[in-house]
């Protein structure tokens, strides 16, 4: 087997069975796994991959596999870092609810699930910060707050779905900022 389609399959398995909360939660992992660790994107290249993947229908997470693996070793790649992205947490899915269903009324597993999320909004808020470091440096921090205060006004107040604020943010870039940056 090839080295790197090793390195597929562990990176993308390390990366979604830890992120417990679904594909949100595991994309501050597979950033640790897919940018620092293996080096198969840049930051700059990963948060257009997020963009990009957050413009498109369906689960986050197996976009990013299926990016990824197809950048990493072509088409085999793309069905290694699906695999695993997605066997590992159907087989967790069906263990977890017979188990979970045994023990509904529990406080320990009660505890257990709100006690993970403000770990999960800790990551989310450094993966944030992360990404915003590159835009900051490119457009500025006034700018790059004001696009990020518009898009929170345009989708928490406004109740716009995120595909068109991320297609304003596209079109806003390609029209408007490519004359100013």
């Amino acid at each position: 087997m090839n080295g790197e389609w090793l390195r597929l399959l562990i990176g993308f398995f390390l990366a979604n069975v830890l992120g417990y909360g679904g594909g949100p939660s595991s994309i501050p992992l597979m950033y640790e796994e897919i940018v620092p660790h293996y080096g198969w994107l840049t930051d700059s290249e990963f948060s257009k991959m997020l963009a990009l993947g957050n413009a498109l229908p369906g689960p986050i997470a197996t976009k990013i596999a299926a990016y990824v693996g197809y950048d990493v070793a072509g088409w085999i790649g793309i069905l290694l870092a699906l695999a695993a992205t997605v066997v590992p947490s159907a087989v967790a899915l069906i263990v977890l609810l017979q188990v979970l269903a045994r023990h509904r009324k529990s406080l320990v597993v009660k505890g257990m699930t709100l006690l993970v999320q403000p770990v999960i909004a800790v990551m989310m808020v450094v993966l944030t910060w992360q990404m915003a470091k590159d835009p900051a440096r490119s457009i500025g921090i006034w700018q790059t707050l004001i696009i990020a205060a518009i898009a929170y006004w345009a989708m928490e107040r406004r109740k716009i779905h995120p595909a068109l604020v991320i297609l304003a943010a596209f079109l806003y870039g390609g029209l408007v900022l490519r004359y100013s940056v």
